[in-house]
């Protein structure tokens, strides 16, 4: 069981626009690893969405976030659905997933 620290946190985020194809799930692995965050980041085919599942530091979640809704280059984030929720240390490290 994690103990609960009010520094952590984890939110689920859907970002909706041009965000496949243009390299958005790589932007986001390299802002949340270098934030320190854990979680993944995916592909939605069936909505043409991408996902993101982040834990970590609140501030780092937050900041993540701000990436979310400017994306990279490419990208045109026409919306970011986030829901907050508890830190549970269920991942190992950030990565890109299917």
């Amino acid at each position: 069981m994690v103990k609960e620290d009010p520094n952590l946190a984890s939110f689920h985020a859907m970002i909706t626009g041009i965000v496949q194809g243009v390299y958005f799930r790589a932007f986001v692995e390299h802002h949340a690893q270098a934030l320190g965050l854990t979680g993944y980041v995916r592909n939605v085919t069936c909505s043409g969405a991408v996902e993101v599942e982040a834990e970590g530091e609140k501030a780092g979640l937050e900041r993540l976030l701000e990436h979310l809704h400017q994306g990279p280059r490419a990208a045109k984030v026409d919306r970011v659905d986030v829901r907050w929720g508890i830190y549970t240390g269920r991942f190992p490290d950030f990565t890109i997933t299917r």
